[in-house]
This record gives C-alpha cells, structure tokens and sequence, in this order.
C-alpha cells in the first residue's frame, strides 16, 4: 500500500488554475474556444476532457469566484473582524438591551482581546453549546461521533479559547493548539488542535482540523477551486485541500528535511505527535475529526498515512469523523482509500446535514470526476438519520431541486422557533443563526453548513 516514489514530477496529470493569471478577455475567450494551451490561467495534460462547452462552463465559473473572492478578501476580513468584534460586544454584555442600558449606566463591559479565552468566533455565535452531549454514553459510537463533532466546532476558535473548554467544561487534556505552514497560501491557514479524553477513556486522542472560516476569503476560493493533482497507482486529489494539509514541492516524501525556516506543516507535525502517543502508550488510540474543510483535510490526512504505509498509526485509528466534507478526490482514489480502510479496519463516518451544500462541491461529473467514497450518515431536516451511499442531489445546482430546497429553507426557518419547545432551550437558535436561516431562503443549502443543525443531528439523529 505504500507508496514511496516521489520525484521531481510527483503526478502523473494535472489540472491547475491559477485566477490572478486569468483577465475576463481570457474566460471569454476560453468559452468560446478550446484551444487550452493559449491560456495562461490553466495548466492540464493534453487529454483533458475541456472541449465540450460544459465544462469550460464550470472552470471559467469556478476561476471567476475565485477572482471575486480574491478582490474582496480584505473588505472581507474587515467585515469579519468588525462582526466578530460586535458579537462578542454583546456577548459580553448580556445581548443588545443590557448593552444599551450599560451604556446608559456607563458600566460598558468591554470585548476581549482576540487571543483571550473570551473571545468567541462568527461560528462560536451561532452555535453557543460548547458542553459535550449528556445523553451519549462513553465507548459507544454516539458518544465518539458527538465528541468528534464538538471537537470540529471548537476548532474555529483560538487556542485559549479552546484550552479553557477542553480543561474547564470537557475535563478533559489539552495537548495543543497549532498553526500550520500552508505554501500555496504562503501563509499559516492551516489549524489544529490535539486533546486527549481523560475524562471517559485516557487511551483515546482526538485530533481535529479546523474548516473554513466565514469571511476567509482564500479559504472559499480554495474550496471552490477545482484544481488537482493525478497520483500514480492512488487517483486524482484537490491539489488545495493537499496544500493546506502540507504538500511540498516534490509531492508527499515519507520523511522531509529540516528546512531553513520555522515554519510546521499540518501532516509532518500531526504524524509526529501521533507516533511519539503510541511509542509510550501501547493502549493508546486515535481520532481524526473535521468540518467543512477540516474534513477534508481529516480525511486527507488518513490518505497520506495509507501513501507511507504508517501501519502503526492506521492501525490505532480509532475513526475519521468528517461534517460536511466537500469531495476530494476521484473514483480511483476512492478505490484506494476503500481498500486502505478496510486492511486496516478503520471507521469513517461521513455525515451530512439535509442540503449542505459543501459536501456536494466540487463537482462529480464527467470531466472532472471528484466523487465521494463510502456510504454517509445523512440527515434530513427532521433529524432522521439515513444510510446512503450518495447524498441526495449530489451536485447541488440541479434546476429539478430548486423549489424543494427553498421549501426546505422554509421550513428550517419555521423550525427554528419551535424546536426549543419540542426539544428543550437546549436547542434555541441564536439571533446571528436566525438571520443565516433568512439568507438561506436565498441560497438554499447556505444555512445547512452551519454548526447547529451538525449539532442537533449528532444529538437527536437515530
């Protein structure tokens, strides 16, 4: 199963786009015509099925996002910041009346410094549950999965912030939170942070990435990107999801050397810290946890153990828990990662929240061929659980399901206000989720990303 040949050229094909590269002459042009290699903005082997209208169609669609998101980044983070600034100004004062009478007593309660364990995140405020689920009993596979879940959550907030719940509310070890090194970016874009459950099971560690922040405007371009890279004997993956993870210059070498900079990589540090547990614990078992993009990047991650042949660590492996997990890869790296799974008997539960339109990106079609593997765990809007080896309109832009989903978007919405009555104030949505709710009446899918129902599907799903 390993794989261990890396050169110069570490992939077999390619599909690379690169949108600074790319005016809005050249995506028309490329509409228009064919003829590839005039294009500065997208590199690919000469047999690359680009020549039917269609699928220019979705690269042009797809680099023209990425421009926008790319031109917008720093009104972005502005946004963002001065949001999250605002939020936790109210958090901090009881919400709006208290502040205002605050303000009228001059007794203001200022907002934490970013770096505080304070300070909570855009997701952190429309999803304020940090406390495990009561209901789970410890060692069965509900508890690992709300565990995993509340683990992914908790990784969109900053490093104290987190140790103070894993030590204060979880009880549980906190063994670091990480800033890695992402060359793409040439920038630290890549979080994580490690615990270790001494609470219920003091052999099991979590492991669990961070996904993409709401007014992080490279990481929806990364996601959006249908870039990749075609692997001998493993299949095609999205090259941005590797890069976050830690993929260097010459692809996925075992072991990489000491470079002449401080900068840690995602996969390096993580398999490291992995191997230095199990040497001194022979009980000592693992969980790789993640949303969004930190589900793919859980995953990946699982990927390039199986490329090294790291035996060892597969095979204290305890689950891969991904939430809302967009594609990342094809049907020959599924095959791959299928057979790696089951020599090595490791669990991976894939769930999906109704119309999450994350998980149905990127696209599965005929050209370029990113396909889920395994069955999901998926969820409808009245938390029912299904097993189902696809999810249900599993490119998300079908013309077909556009009325259904919008009726959905309703009905979450109206679900909103009743489900604390049916289900306890456990499950009283935020102001911040109810206005994500009504923008999901016009992006359908938008809203079933968010933590909140992730959290009411690990908790009321079968």
């Amino acid at each position: 199963m390993a794989n261990n040949s890396y050169g110069e050229h570490f992939y077999q094909k390619k599909l690379l786009l690169d949108p600074k590269e790319a005016s809005f002459l050249d995506l028309i042009l490329f509409l228009v015509s064919s003829n590839i290699k005039s294009r500065g903005f997208i590199e690919c082997h000469e047999e690359h099925g680009l020549r039917n209208f269609s699928s220019r169609w979705i690269v042009v669609i797809s680099v023209l996002v990425q421009k926008i998101l790319l031109f917008f980044r720093k009104p972005m983070a502005m946004i963002g910041n001065a949001l999250e600034m605002w939020l936790n100004l109210l958090l901090c004062n009881g919400g709006f009346l208290k502040l205002l009478l605050n303000i009228l007593k001059g007794k203001v309660v200022k907002t934490p410094d970013r770096s505080s364990e304070k300070f909570t995140s855009v997701i952190g405020n429309l999803d304020l549950r940090v406390e495990l689920d009561r209901k789970s009993s410890p060692g069965d596979e509900k508890y690992n999965a709300s565990l995993s879940w509340m683990a992914a959550k908790l990784a969109y907030e900053n490093g104290a912030f987190v140790e103070s719940i894993v030590k204060d509310h979880w009880n549980m070890k906190f063994l670091g939170f990480f800033d890695f090194w992402n060359d793409h970016l040439n920038q630290a874009s890549t979080h994580a942070f490690m615990i270790q459950d001494t609470k219920t099971d003091p052999n099991l560690f979590v492991l669990a990435f961070r996904g993409t922040e709401p007014f992080d405007a490279y990481g929806w371009a990364t996601d959006v990107d249908l870039s990749w890279y075609k692997f001998k004997g493993i299949g095609q993956i999205h090259r941005g999801f590797m890069k976050a993870l830690g993929l260097q210059n010459n692809g996925w070498p075992k072991e990489i050397i000491e470079p002449d900079h401080d900068y840690l990589y995602a996969y390096y540090e993580t398999r490291q810290m992995l191997r230095d547990i199990v040497s001194k614990n022979a009980q000592a078992k693992f969980i790789v946890t993640g949303h969004s993009l930190g589900g793919a990047l859980a995953i990946l991650f699982v990927a390039v153990l199986t490329m090294h042949g790291e035996a060892e660590l597969l095979e204290r492996l305890e689950g891969v828990y991904t939430f809302g997990q967009p594609r990342v890869g094809d049907e020959e790296f599924g095959e791959y990662m299928i057979d790696g799974l089951k020599k090595h008997k490791v669990k991976y539960l894939r769930y999906v929240y109704c119309n999450d339109m994350v998980p149905r990106v990127p696209f599965d079609n005929n050209c370029f061929f990113y396909k889920h593997f395994w069955e999901c765990k998926y969820y409808t809007s009245w938390y029912k659980e299904k097993v189902m080896q696809e999810e249900p309109n599993k490119n998300y832009f079908s013309l077909l399901m556009a009325i259904p989903k919008f009726l959905n978007a309703v009905w979450e919405l109206i679900r909103s206000f009743i489900i604390p009555c049916l289900k306890g104030p456990d499950y009283r949505e935020s102001w911040l989720m109810t206005l994500i709710r009504v923008v999901g009446l016009v992006v359908p899918g938008l809203s079933a990303h968010c933590p909140q129902d992730y959290t009411n599907s690990t908790r009321l799903g079968s």
